[in-house]
């Protein structure tokens, strides 16, 4: 039962998008436009990193969120331990599910990166200082955001297994799987020197 539960709040908390917010705000179909994804690079690339941030900073909180009340409602249970901890990952699968397949966008949404750092942030600080620190160290140094998120997910992979063991490291392979998939597109445009870099998403206001 609080399997089910937990991945349900996972997944209707991971639906609600933060560049819906500035689509309807701005009054542009953001997941049509520019790349064609519903993600905070996206919304920085057609309207600027102000929006951008908001966008990240919604879509972080929320993955943040979704784990909290799952916390509580496991505390409130008397569960703790291993089990805790798969419960944790389930809840942040899911998070990713349904910001990924949206409900309330046809099942058509972002790519998970923001909700995957907002995730590390509630899993335990310790990967979280690893995985985002790698992020934003890879991010810089090749100017290119796919590949700091690429090595945060393997990041994710490898401190989980450290930390927690096979079960978790099951889901987490499969998240990175789901993510090495979605950004499929971009790593083609990186081949053919068409993807956006970090540096001029920075230069639109």
């Amino acid at each position: 039962m609080i399997t089910v539960l937990a991945s349900i709040i996972g997944y209707l908390i991971g639906c609600l998008h933060g560049s819906q917010l500035v689509s309807m705000y701005k009054r542009v179909d953001i997941k049509n436009a520019g790349v064609k994804n519903a993600g905070a690079s996206n919304t920085t690339i057609l309207l600027g990193w102000k929006y951008g941030i908001f966008v990240a900073l919604f879509d972080i909180l929320k993955s943040t969120f979704a784990i909290l009340i799952v916390l509580y409602l496991l505390k409130m249970y008397g569960i703790s331990g291993d089990e805790q901890i798969l419960l944790i990952y389930i809840t942040a699968l899911f998070v990713i599910l349904g910001h990924n397949y949206p409900i309330t966008m046809k099942f058509s949404g972002g790519k998970g990166t923001a909700s995957l750092v907002g995730i590390l942030l509630a899993v335990d600080w310790k990967i979280a200082v690893i995985g985002i620190g790698l992020l934003l160290v890879i991010t810089i140094t090749t100017d290119y955001l796919v590949i700091g998120v690429l090595v945060m997910y393997l990041s994710f992979l490898l401190s989980t297994y450290v930390f927690f063991g096979l079960e978790p490291t099951l889901i987490v392979i499969f998240l990175s799987i789901l993510s090495i998939a979605k950004h499929m597109e971009n790593y083609h445009r990186i081949i053919t020197k068409q993807e956006t870099k970090l540096s001029s998403m920075f230069r639109k206001n």
